[in-house]
């Protein structure tokens, strides 16, 4: 079988390996389709701490084998499966954060992942619930993009929206077209998209007219004159820049919440803020990483039950023997999500 596998710092290459088989407490999955992350983008441009690994955490497939004492699943069941897994016994794991558990685990990081014509989901994946059954009308496509709209929900929570808040999303790649997507959703009066790329914000405003998107000239002027000089209610830093955190702050209403979605490059997490801005605006500042279970399957329902259309965020779509294009395409910032299929 095919497998796309980084055995180094750019070094990608697309090799035939042997179809795994399932252990006892496993499941063998029949990739359908998985999508390209940053982090991907960044193991490959810096290297990975385990090599040679297969790539690939967001991802979906169908059920070709389950190893000795699986229940409630069986073959040819269309799953997703959500990447990260932990201990199981720890205190953050048994508070439904297997995510931040000390140990994690995660398909496509440190274990073998999607972007392969079949992968293994570990026994504590699978007995921590991190298969999910599909529905008949999401397709493997779309069911793959609920892990990054997930971590995206963990960030929505923290939002608190409101009706008619106005919410600034600053970054138009397909993370920031999700939180977007979200705070509509609960019913933001005004979504503001700044970027940029020029080409990313139109991709953006094809996606839903009501998005109002930002350029890069005098952004921070037009923030102001569309929110009638109050400045947005909710800001969301969706670009690992710390330029994006320092805007943050300028453009902030009182009593704003700004979100740190986007982490920092190694080197540049140190950020200069004036803190006089958070005290006497009273803002509160919070950031966001991964997910849990409950979120990446509240996320498979939205998307399922046709409460959120993800399906444009979707630009391109390879075969697995054009992983390197696929993962060049994504670092030259092209579209907005690349991935496979493989069914």
């Amino acid at each position: 079988m095919k497998a796309v596998r980084l055995f180094g710092k750019e070094d990608l290459r697309v090799v035939e390996v042997e179809k795994p088989k399932p252990a006892a407490g496993e499941i063998l999955v029949r990739g359908g389709a998985a999508l390209i992350c940053g982090t991907d983008v960044r193991m490959y441009k810096n290297g990975a701490s385990v090599v040679p690994v297969t790539l690939g955490h967001e991802l979906a497939g169908t059920i070709e084998a389950l190893g000795p004492g699986v229940t409630h699943y069986r073959e040819g069941m269309r799953v997703a499966v959500a990447p990260n897994m932990g201990c199981g016994v720890c205190d953050e794991c048994v508070s439904g954060h297997t995510e931040l558990c000390a140990e994690l685990r995660a398909l496509g990081i440190n274990l073998d992942g999607g972007f392969a014509d079949y992968f293994i989901v570990p026994a504590a994946a699978v007995s921590q619930g991190n298969v999910v059954e599909l529905g008949e009308q999401i397709s493997f496509q779309e069911a793959a993009i609920a892990e990054p709209l997930s971590c995206v929900y963990n960030s929505f929570e923290r939002c608190h929206t409101q009706p008619g808040d106005s919410v600034l999303v600053i970054g138009a790649g397909p993370i920031g077209l999700m939180h977007a997507k979200l705070h509509k959703l609960a019913g933001a009066g005004r979504v503001m998209i700044h970027d940029i790329n020029e080409s990313r914000l139109a991709i953006c405003k094809r996606d839903d007219e009501s998005f109002i998107t930002v350029g890069p000239d005098q952004p921070k002027e037009r923030v102001y004159e569309l929110t009638g000089g109050r400045g947005a209610d909710v800001v969301i830093t969706a670009a690992s820049a710390p330029a994006t955190q320092q805007f943050a702050f300028q453009v902030a209403a009182l009593n704003a919440r700004v979100i740190f979605f986007g982490g920092l490059p190694k080197g540049k997490e140190q950020v200069s803020l004036d803190t006089n801005v958070i005290h006497y605006k009273m803002i509160t500042v919070t950031g966001t990483s991964r997910q849990s279970l409950r979120q990446y399957r509240q996320c498979l329902k939205l998307i399922d039950q046709g409460v959120l259309d993800v399906r444009g965020i979707i630009t391109r779509t390879m075969p697995l023997e054009q992983a390197q294009e696929a993962i060049e395409t994504v670092v030259r910032g092209e579209g907005l999500k690349t991935g496979f299929v493989m069914a």
